[in-house]
């Protein structure tokens, strides 16, 4: 804050006002002296440690497991923030080629990792995920299995191809030689989620942990394993991370044992 300057009298001072910096000293000094005390229990808990934000680009399906990883990670790692933003992991590289400042990047795919390999550090596999199909609780459409996806007048909604929820959905599709065409080709894996959700949507596929979050606002049919897929979610630092030692740090907190109970209990497969 600018300090001001007290203009210099052009008078004698009198006896009393040479007496009022003698008495405002002390008073200074005990002003001081709670400042300091207050700043010795403050956040930092009087390490002097500064505050860290870390910034966390993370795949849609990772949105509600990774606000309690966010918030154990900061119970045990005082004095640090985890901000994150979530969308489909073809935005999140898309929002760091454009410049977006960022320490950590999590995908839901090797692919889209692999694309982004100039700005990150070397990339460890945290979770895996596989499809099931979703529909609204009363299935209009008598959804049963995979086949009944290729049903003419069906209302499918999957993510767009170059979502990682995509590209597995159009794999699915095709190990069980299903002939679909979707209603609607969405941005991530939640927008397909929601469709189902609001009623605008006769099937949908989604991770299995996204159905899992929905609860009763979905009806869930599973996809047999010889025709499912294994989604990886990597995680690495960024090269340009404004904090790359507690970038690297969180990436490597993620593959610990409390980021993999979460994990665990969100429904995600171990690595």
């Amino acid at each position: 804050m600018p300090r001001t300057r007290t203009p210099v009298p052009t008078h004698t001072p009198t006896r009393r006002a040479r007496l009022l910096p003698a008495l405002l000293v002390p008073a200074a000094l005990v002003l001081a002296g709670c400042g300091a005390d207050d700043g010795a229990s403050g956040s930092d808990g009087g390490g002097g440690g500064s505050e860290v934000t870390l910034t966390v680009l993370a795949a849609a399906s990772l949105t509600d497991v990774f606000e309690e990883a966010g918030a154990a990670y900061e119970e045990e790692r005082p004095g640090t923030t985890v901000r994150f933003s979530f969308a489909g992991s073809q935005e999140l590289v898309a929002q760091l080629n454009g410049g977006a400042p960022a320490d950590v990047l999590v995908t839901a795919d090797t692919d889209t990792m692999a694309s982004a390999a100039e700005l990150t550090g070397e990339p460890e596999t945290i979770a895996r995920n596989e499809l099931t199909i979703v529909t609204p609780p009363d299935n209009p459409a008598g959804v049963e299995e995979l086949a009944d996806l290729g049903e003419p007048g069906l209302r499918l909604v999957l993510a767009a191809p170059e979502v990682p929820a995509g590209r597995y959905g159009q794999e699915v599709l095709r190990e069980r030689g299903v002939e679909a065409e979707p209603v609607s080709l969405e941005s991530s894996v939640r927008a397909v989620l929601g469709k189902v959700r609001l009623g605008e949507a006769d099937a949908g596929l989604v991770y299995a942990t996204d159905a899992a979050v929905a609860g009763d606002d979905v009806r869930t049919v599973p996809i047999p394993e010889e025709w499912n897929v294994l989604a990886a979610y990597p995680a690495a630092a960024l090269n340009e991370a404004e904090h790359p030692d507690e970038a690297a740090d969180f990436v490597s907190w993620l593959n610990g044992e409390t980021a993999r109970g979460l994990l665990a209990d969100a429904g995600f497969l171990a690595p």
